[in-house]
């Protein structure tokens, strides 16, 4: 039986005020209580490289969820590799950078 799910988007401003926006919406889609933090430094860490606009998606199949915040500029070293980064790498089963560096993502809720 192939898994379900479910895929929203949305687009934030680039800016800090906007960070607790994107954590209520995740919230509000997400059950999964690392999600609102996941989100958060994700957004944080694409903040970084200043673009006017982040579009977050979140993805559910089964139990796992993926969390995707999109730039629409390069990211820089610090924003790929910071301390955020560090602290969802803890968090999830996996997370990376976009081949094209404008996309910072994280798998997780996976089934150990």
């Amino acid at each position: 039986m192939p898994e379900s799910g479910h895929t929203w988007r949305k687009a934030f401003k680039g800016i800090p005020e906007e960070a607790r926006n994107v954590r209520v919406w995740t919230a509000g889609r997400l059950g999964h209580p690392d999600a609102p933090l996941i989100a958060n430094e994700l957004f944080a860490a694409v903040l970084g490289a200043r673009p006017d606009s982040i579009e977050m998606t979140l993805s559910t199949a089964g139990t796992r969820i993926r969390i995707a915040a999109h730039g629409f500029v390069p990211l820089s070293f610090l924003q790929i590799h910071g301390p955020g980064v560090i602290l969802i790498g803890q968090l999830a089963n996996a997370s990376g950078v976009s081949e094209d560096d404008q996309t910072l993502w994280a798998l997780f809720g996976e089934e150990s």
